[in-house]
């Protein structure tokens, strides 16, 4: 087996989709990387009991399943999958959670195939931020 390929493989556990070296940028090749699911975690947890927080939660572990499943390459693929999403400035995108009560700000590395939670909200905290630079 050529070094190179050997090399590849035994950094690529078995779990996560391969990723290859192209113009000397690793590249994911396969379901997109979500990063940032504490931050979500910490919001439901310390918003326990509130008024909608168990459909939250749920309608979020139904959007970390998809998205964990997702190929998305381009805007157009998030907007594929989610038409509501309102795709901004600096890669960034928006998903309504629960409705349009909570709100989901994401950067999106589309070549890397990472989508890095930056927020997560009721809209009103939505409101007060700027989701271009959270």
């Amino acid at each position: 087996m050529p070094r190179l390929l050997h090399l590849l493989l035994a950094t690529n556990d078995a779990l996560s989709p391969p990723r290859f070296p192209i113009f000397g940028i690793l590249c994911h090749l396969g379901r997109m990387i979500v990063i940032g699911t504490g931050l979500v975690e910490s919001y439901l947890a310390n918003h326990a009991g509130h008024k909608g927080i168990k459909a939250a939660r749920s309608q979020y572990e139904a959007w970390i399943d998809i998205v964990g499943r997702a190929q998305w390459r381009n805007p157009e693929d998030v907007k594929t999958s989610y038409p509501k999403a309102s795709i901004l400035k600096a890669s960034r995108v928006v998903f309504n959670i629960k409705g349009n009560d909570y709100r989901l700000a994401a950067a999106l590395q589309f070549r890397a195939g990472v989508l890095a939670i930056r927020f997560f909200g009721t809209h009103d905290e939505y409101d007060r931020i700027d989701a271009e630079t959270v």
